[in-house]
């Protein structure tokens, strides 16, 4: 039985100092901070998740902040822009908001819809289009408003290093449909309401380097734990090596890097991010999993304090 994932779980990328990544994802983006945790392979760096009000599967852009962090190069093997979804009708605000925080915008074309595209403070590639899919965003920040907020991941552009091997595996393994071609792109479609369209430029993009402002992987959704063992066997069957299914305490994941060098997860919808803390008080304490709970202090005292705060417009300081 063929596998079909419903969209992006989340989108996980490098940054370096991690109190202007907050400022940027939550005061000026208008995101929550859904999680402050460490990065469970390396618990001196934090993992930060920011996404909707409850930190819905498709709404989730995470961070492995650090000040030690190199500078990446975008190329082939990564996410080449993260796509954010606002309602239709929405733009013209965000193309205000944004130059007010002194972020540069251009504007793109494909598959008859407009996009905003900018970099956050470290280098990382963002656009903006407008959709009808899914529901409004119920978190408010500063000016934002229901009827401006972002609603999740509209999807993502890929940046492939063999983008024909890149697109049999969005067919052929993840179950996405192939839905045509515009502007050199070749666009795909899953059925979730968010992080359901990959939009894949059809040639091969010399692969990039990982490090502050590129992605580290891209993660697709599987239902839940029976689902998750089932894509264990799916992967393998397609020629993949899939690692173990590890938990990561918000969701269970495995991991395996297509052809085109991009590294795909496929994470679990359940069981979320009111496991370990209520929907009121989401991200505003570190997070530990059981394991590390012992080494407390001095993961604490490793990590740099960060804090969610109001952001001042025209604020140029931090741009690189």
């Amino acid at each position: 039985m063929a596998l079909h994932t419903a969209g992006i779980h989340h989108i996980t990328a490098y940054a370096q100092d991690p109190q202007r990544n907050v400022d940027f994802y939550t005061g000026v983006l208008g995101l929550r901070m859904v999680k402050k945790t460490v990065n469970y392979d390396a618990p001196e760096v934090y993992h930060l998740y920011f996404g909707d009000e409850e930190g819905h599967p498709g709404t989730i852009i995470t961070f492995f902040p650090s000040s030690a962090s190199r500078r990446g190069i975008r190329g082939g093997g990564q996410v080449g822009y993260t796509t954010f979804v606002v309602p239709t009708g929405a733009l013209p605000y965000w193309e205000q908001r944004l130059r007010s925080f002194s972020v540069p915008v251009m504007k793109a074309f494909r598959f008859n819809e407009h996009y905003l595209q900018f970099s956050d403070r470290d280098g990382l590639s963002l656009e903006l289009v407008e959709r009808e899919d899914g529901p409004k965003s119920s978190w408010s920040v500063d000016d934002v408003t229901p009827e401006t907020a972002i609603k999740g991941f509209g999807g993502a552009v890929l940046f492939s290093n063999k983008w024909k091997e890149t697109k049999k595996a969005l067919e052929e393994v993840m179950g996405l449909t192939f839905m045509g071609e515009d502007v050199n792109y070749a666009r795909f479609q899953s059925a979730g309401s968010f992080g359901n369209v990959i939009d894949l430029p059809m040639r091969d993009i010399p692969l990039g380097a990982g490090g502050a402002g590129t992605t580290h992987h891209i993660a697709w959704r599987a239902q839940e734990d029976g689902e998750h063992g089932k894509w264990h066997e799916w992967v393998k069957q397609h020629g993949f090596h899939p690692t173990d299914i590890r938990n990561r305490n918000y969701f269970k994941a495995l991991y395996f890097r297509e052809r085109g060098g991009i590294l795909f997860e496929i994470a679990t919808d359940p069981p979320g991010f009111t496991v370990d803390e209520d929907l009121d008080s989401l991200g505003e304490q570190l997070k530990l999993p059981a394991w590390f709970e012992p080494e407390r202090a001095r993961i604490e005292e490793d990590l740099e304090p960060i804090q969610v705060k109001i952001q001042e417009r025209g604020n140029s300081s931090d741009i690189h």
